[in-house]
């Protein structure tokens, strides 16, 4: 009897063991296809399913041509005096008269910040990978404006040429080029691309604020993680994961001085501040104005500044001395450097009519190259997210097929 009592409470642990087993695989198993539903996406790209790949990035791009032409239609009352609005610029164009030259000045102007807030909104906006336009067009133009500036003397370049190629002005140059008026000669257009990564953080506190307020589940990875984050606050163990934890708090618990100390600061992570202040529904403009101060203001002093003085006259003179120092190929490494900082000293004092400028070396050649591999790698990210993108769409269709 014993025996058989002892048999009949194993038995039951068994099961018991059996039916907890059971119900850890049913608790886990959504966790578990969304994993791997997330690796299926991640492997559709064009290097492994070009084909695919192609044809889901067009059909993605069809479905969401079409929920913007439907969001412009529901909005057709401001499409329309927008569109009043533009059509007097072709009589302001073609009426002659003293206007001319303001709108000349406003055109000019305009375009101007208008390329500069667009490289902004590319380096933060979150299309594929980003382009990191920083590296690519504002370091270098703020590097040229500073080796010009010490070469010439002055920082009062002819416009035109000026901003599409720097020439020394004819005038002798009044005063010393200090810090100063370099920082101020690249001002405009260093905001100006501040500004427009400040706009390319909004679709994520967009996204976040409308999930809370509407209660349904977003269609974004990131904010998923960020609520599994939340989930896992107290068992959070490696960096990355504490790392977020931190911006997380700081910006919940102070507020705009929170958002505005992580925007001053190169912070891959500020993503995560946006979804932050929308799941928790802070005001709007307490998160894009301290956004936009942090970045164009704050941070784009910062880095303005480093990359002037690292591209101040003696700064440059003693890298390239350094180089030549090398042993074994410091003098081979120097000289194309020693090539491309006296080509650019002739184009400098370069004036139309004057013959051909010297040839540029492999420096600058190597450099557009890699620029145009940096953009076709952002183009081509953007086809594998848009792709990506719509496959999510077939596996929540399925799901939801599933549950019905």
């Amino acid at each position: 009897m014993a025996e058989n009592g002892v048999d009949g409470e194993r038995a039951q642990q068994r099961a018991g063991t059996r039916d907890k087993q059971n119900g850890n695989v049913t608790d886990s198993s959504p966790r578990e296809r969304r994993q791997q539903d997330r690796e299926e996406r991640l492997s559709l790209v064009l290097w492994k399913r070009p084909v695919q790949t192609l044809q889901y990035s067009f059909l993605e791009t069809l479905i969401t041509l079409k929920e913007w032409t439907l969001k412009l239609w529901n909005r057709r009352r401001i499409v329309f005096l927008l569109s009043v609005l533009l059509s007097i610029l072709p009589m302001a164009y073609s009426v002659e008269g003293a206007h001319q030259t303001y709108i000349q000045y406003i055109e000019k102007k305009f375009l101007w910040c208008a390329y500069w807030v667009g490289l902004g909104i590319l380096s933060s906006v979150g299309l594929g990978t980003g382009l990191h336009t920083f590296l690519l067009y504002l370091g270098p133009h703020i590097a040229s404006v500073t080796l010009a500036a010490y070469e010439c003397g002055s920082v009062n370049f002819p416009e035109p040429p000026y901003p599409d190629q720097i020439v020394c002005p004819s005038e002798a140059a009044q005063g010393a080029v200090t810090l100063w008026t370099i920082m101020s000669k690249v001002r405009l257009e260093a905001c100006m691309w501040g500004a427009g990564t400040a706009i390319g953080e909004l679709p994520p506190y967009f996204m976040a604020r409308a999930a809370r307020l509407s209660g349904a589940e977003p269609d974004d990875e990131d904010y998923e993680e960020f609520e599994e984050m939340l989930g896992q606050a107290e068992t959070a163990q490696d960096f990355v994961t504490r790392a977020k934890l931190a911006v997380q708090n700081m910006v919940q618990r102070v507020g705009f001085f929170g958002i505005l100390g992580c925007a001053s600061i190169p912070n891959p992570l500020f993503d995560l501040a946006g979804i932050t202040c929308g799941h928790f529904l802070v005001p709007f403009w307490t998160f894009f104005g301290a956004t936009l101060i942090g970045k164009a203001i704050i941070k784009m002093h910062i880095q303005k500044l480093f990359v002037i003085i690292t591209f101040s006259k003696h700064i440059v003179e003693q890298m390239v001395s350094l180089l030549g120092a090398i042993p074994g190929f410091g003098p081979s490494l120097q000289k194309p450097f020693q090539e491309y900082l006296e080509a650019q000293r002739l184009k400098l004092h370069h004036r139309a009519g004057e013959g051909t400028p010297a040839g540029e070396n492999w420096l600058s050649w190597v450099f557009e190259k890699v620029v145009l591999i940096m953009v076709c790698y952002f183009i081509i990210s953007i086809i594998n997210s848009m792709a990506q993108s719509y496959a999510k769409r077939i596996q929540k269709k399925s799901c939801d097929e599933k549950t019905k």
